[in-house]
């Protein structure tokens, strides 16, 4: 019996009585299943494709047919650039974390990527002023703040995951504390600053892909990439590492080496998220959720993609019809996370449980 035959059983509640031709060990149940994989994702894809399209030419004031229309589309284009790298980052690292914590409720974000982002851009314009902030970019800071992050999350794997101490609730509730602390540091320098200094510096903690900068791209790119198909490619051994440490070394994977090192690569994601966009607590919490319901099977070879197309469909069409429809482009990363925190809370009223 491999591992997606023993995921099915137990969580599928498949009887070992039935006869041999209702059972499988496939990704899908069943055929209706796999067709209706299909034509979602086929259809996600689409849509998002359509909202990038509508981003790029919709309510364009140049026409078609003027020199200037390609210089605007391109333009447009950073920001469907960036939010390509959203969709990848959030949506591969949430569904990766939350299939190694055996827990569909927690993101990421309980790391603390996002208190230490708003701790190091709330103590820039608090120690050398609002200047220094706006002068704050280029790829030096950049690769600064991911390099940042990245060390604070191996330093937390190795020291949490390892010895004596070898538990990853530990891990995260560690995690926990460490974001409430500087979330609590942030907040009282934020209390210290000039009215316009804090205007400015919440702006900047407010996540957007306007924030991105196209020099960013050449390294940021090739970095999500490589991390992506790391990701996929140990997709296979994903699947039994989500059945729990005892399950997996029975099939012979180390457990604890396979989590680090997915951790690592998770970590470098939300870092890059993080770093080039701002925050986005529940967008990503938001889009896994949705993928397990539209993913009906536990292998990660098929929830992977459907998580990217929901990802992007949801964060193109929610910039589209904000920008174009009402006007209020400062405030879709609140919309993102107002929804996401509605189902956060819709599915712990559900389960009762963290």
């Amino acid at each position: 019996m491999n591992a997606l035959e023993y995921r099915n059983k137990e969580n599928v509640g498949i009887d070992s009585s039935l006869p041999s031709k209702n059972r499988s060990a496939g990704a899908f149940r069943s055929k209706k299943e796999e067709r209706r994989y299909w034509i979602l994702l086929i259809t996600f894809i689409a849509l998002g494709v359509l909202s990038a399209y509508g981003l790029l030419v919709y309510n364009n004031p140049v026409p078609i047919d003027s020199p200037s229309f390609i210089p605007v589309v391109r333009r447009r284009m950073v920001a469907i650039v960036a939010m390509i790298i959203a969709a990848i980052c959030q949506s591969l690292s949430t569904v990766t974390f939350q299939s190694i914590t055996n827990n569909r409720i927690i993101t990421p974000s309980l790391l603390g990527f996002e208190s230490l982002y708003s701790v190091i851009h709330t103590s820039t314009i608090f120690f050398f002023g609002a200047g220094a902030l706006i002068n704050f970019t280029g790829t030096g800071p950049f690769l600064f703040q991911v390099a940042i992050m990245v060390l604070m999350s191996l330093i937390l794997y190795g020291w949490l995951l390892s010895g004596k101490y070898g538990n990853l609730q530990l891990m995260l509730l560690i995690g926990i504390i460490i974001g409430a602390g500087l979330n609590s540091v942030s907040t009282f320098m934020r209390r210290l600053l000039a009215p316009s200094e804090f205007d400015i510096l919440q702006a900047r903690l407010f996540g957007s892909v306007n924030h991105s900068d196209p020099d960013y791209f050449p390294i940021v790119i090739p970095m999500v990439i490589i991390v992506a198909l790391l990701l996929l490619a140990n997709s296979r051994k994903l699947n039994v590492v989500s059945l729990g440490k005892d399950v997996s070394t029975s099939f012979g994977v180390n457990h604890q080496a396979s989590v680090i090192y997915t951790l690592v690569l998770v970590s470098i994601l939300m870092s890059i998220s993080t770093a080039l966009i701002g925050p986005l607590t529940f967008y990503g919490f938001l889009v896994a959720t949705l993928s397990y319901q539209a993913a009906p099977t536990y292998d990660h070879r098929y929830i992977f993609p459907m998580a990217l197309a929901i990802g992007f469909l949801i964060i193109t069409s929610a910039y589209f019809f904000m920008n174009h429809i009402f006007n209020a482009q400062g405030v879709v990363s609140v919309i993102i996370e107002l929804f996401g925190g509605i189902i956060f809370l819709i599915v712990i009223l559900r389960k009762r449980a963290l």
